[in-house]
């Protein structure tokens, strides 16, 4: 098939390794660059869609602005529970005190995607995937974080391999969790001509 001529210049604006795993899926070819934007510049008003859907798009509008015929793609993701958003904890103790919170509960997982084409056409969505923690007690706690690292992760924890031992049950999309949502990764690359299913691999 033919593909669009944004794969030539494709950026993933992140430094986010899930990230990169998950779109290294597809044969789309990317080039991934972080974005300067500062994060914590953005106010939580307690819209956790809204909020991390702001990030993405100042990260986004960085990018853009280096590279203007590039096709930009960028993302955010925050935990958020009762309120309150769990973003990546600065310290071991920042990461016990969100695991614990966490713990036993169901709390939401939102992903804010932006997507910024050569012609200046801004797309943008997020993603909600509902996640239930089993119970935890402090020192197994203290043992994953022993085990994992957990300094750039939205809430402390990962999903993936040995998260299965704190994650009892999740209601959306589980690649949302680890920081892109497929499905509506693709709903976004169509807005400028590319299908995802044009880039499996075999």
């Amino acid at each position: 098939m033919k593909h669009s001529t944004y794969t030539l210049k494709l950026i993933l604006g992140s430094q986010s390794s899930r990230r990169k795993e998950i779109l290294s899926f597809f044969s789309l070819p990317f080039t991934q660059i972080p974005s300067r934007f500062v994060e914590e510049n953005v106010p939580f008003l307690g819209d956790p869609a809204l909020f991390v859907t702001e990030i993405a798009k100042g990260k986004a509008l960085d990018l853009a602005e280096q590279y203007p015929e590039a096709l930009i793609l960028t993302a955010d993701t925050t935990v958020y529970m009762k309120g309150k958003v769990y973003g990546k904890p600065t310290t071991e103790e920042e990461a016990f005190v969100a695991l614990s919170e966490l713990a036993g509960q169901w709390h939401s997982v939102f992903t804010g995607l932006v997507l910024i084409g050569r012609n200046g056409q801004l797309f943008e969505c997020s993603e909600e995937t509902r996640v239930l923690f089993n119970s935890l007690t402090p020192q197994e706690i203290r043992h994953y974080h022993t085990q994992l690292h957990w300094a750039d992760k939205a809430g402390g924890y990962a999903i993936q391999m040995a998260g299965g031992l704190i994650v009892k049950k999740i209601d959306g999309c589980y690649y949302n969790v680890m920081g892109l949502p497929i499905n509506a990764l693709r709903t976004l690359l169509l807005k400028t001509g590319i299908e995802l299913w044009d880039y499996l691999k075999q």
